[in-house]
């Protein structure tokens, strides 16, 4: 007697080359728009929190649910890939010697990453099924990544707004294909945080006024990366030797217990020079230098002025006397927020004569 091979459902075997292609997290949602997560888009950007990202305001009304955006979409398909550590993100705290930069900032941009492995996708679906019409993303378009995930049963949006998984703790990259097909939708996943607060009280800036609700101005994420100007002066304390991005939050969560480095893609596996960067050796970079030296990074993208920025105010942090001969030439710097945080580091650091005494 001969077995009569079981066909997959298309739903199956997409998740089966999705993993092929380096996703760990699959799950599907309805495209349809979800009033409540469009009135707390809303609301939050009523508040101001998210700061001099206009963009979000721009398209508020086309972020607001996948059709708000195409309107003949009728499936999400949400995605994500793993960048988890192989050490503690905070193990650099206090370095004197030393910057930290966001684990996911220590290896190549996931942008072409996982849009590559998104793309590779949606071309294997619309060979199964040639009708379909789909659009792929990767926050590079107005598109509520972390909800949609959590709509797709890859996690839950924590309590610092992050999107948090079961089997890969914090550290997803998510992308999204939006599809005409009508596909078998996931059940949602629910919410696991119970009473936990570690992210809210591991913020060094208390940028979450609430529970659930991040205010950007306030995050030191944003502050290092999104905010183009002098970062304010009630912030630079805190923001210690982070000189791009945070993990704080993130870190903490006890979730990330059952987060494997295994297995994250090796795209994100992070250079060595980026893990634990010294600070002397990146106040020294010129444009042509910092380009050259950030090339398929995604801190690339915020340009020399504005990392030599972050640096700076890292070093007045430092306490290290070492620093103040570079810091002290920065004062002359042709870029003004450059020179200005120059000027702030170098009346936090001490004289290498008073350093002996």
């Amino acid at each position: 007697m001969v077995n009569t091979p079981v066909t997959l459902s298309l739903e199956e075997r997409l998740r089966a080359k999705a993993r092929e292609l380096g996703f760990v997290a699959v799950g599907i949602a309805p495209a349809a728009d979800d009033p409540l997560r469009a009135q707390r888009l809303h609301e939050w950007l009523a508040a101001g929190f998210h700061g001099n990202m206009g963009w979000m305001e721009d398209r508020a009304e086309v972020r607001q649910g996948p059709q708000s955006m195409w309107p003949e979409a009728k499936s999400v398909i949400a995605l994500g890939m793993s960048y988890a550590p192989d050490t503690d993100p905070l193990a650099l705290e206090g370095d004197a010697e030393r910057a930290r930069i966001s684990v996911y900032a220590q290896g190549r941009d996931y942008h072409d990453t996982v849009k590559k492995a998104l793309k590779a996708l949606a071309r294997w679906l619309c060979e199964q099924e040639p009708a379909a019409q789909l659009k792929v993303f990767v926050d590079t378009a107005p598109v509520m990544e972390k909800p949609l995930g959590e709509a797709a049963g890859l996690g839950w949006q924590g309590k610092h707004t992050n999107m948090v998984s079961r089997e890969h703790g914090n550290w997803l990259f998510l992308g999204a294909i939006y599809t005409t097909l009508e596909l078998a939708p996931d059940a949602p996943h629910e919410d696991r945080c119970g009473s936990c607060t570690a992210c809210q009280t591991a913020c060094p800036t208390d940028a979450f006024p609430q529970t659930y609700r991040l205010d950007a101005r306030r995050c030191i994420s944003y502050l290092t990366i999104e905010h183009k100007g002098p970062i304010p002066e009630e912030f630079r304390e805190a923001i210690g030797n982070r000189i791009y991005g945070c993990d704080d939050c993130l870190a903490v969560c006890p979730w990330n217990k059952f987060a494997d480095s295994a297995a994250r893609n090796r795209a994100f596996a992070p250079r060595e020079d980026l893990v634990a960067p010294r600070l002397d050796e990146l106040l020294a970079l010129e444009d042509a230098g910092f380009r050259a030296k950030f090339s398929g990074s995604p801190i690339k993208r915020i340009g020399r002025n504005r990392f030599v920025r972050n640096c700076l105010i890292a070093a007045g942090n430092s306490g290290n006397a070492a620093l103040t001969e570079q810091v002290a030439a920065l004062t002359q710097d042709a870029d003004e927020v450059v020179a200005e945080a120059a000027r702030w580091a170098l009346g936090k650091l001490p004289s290498s004569s008073e350093e002996g005494q």
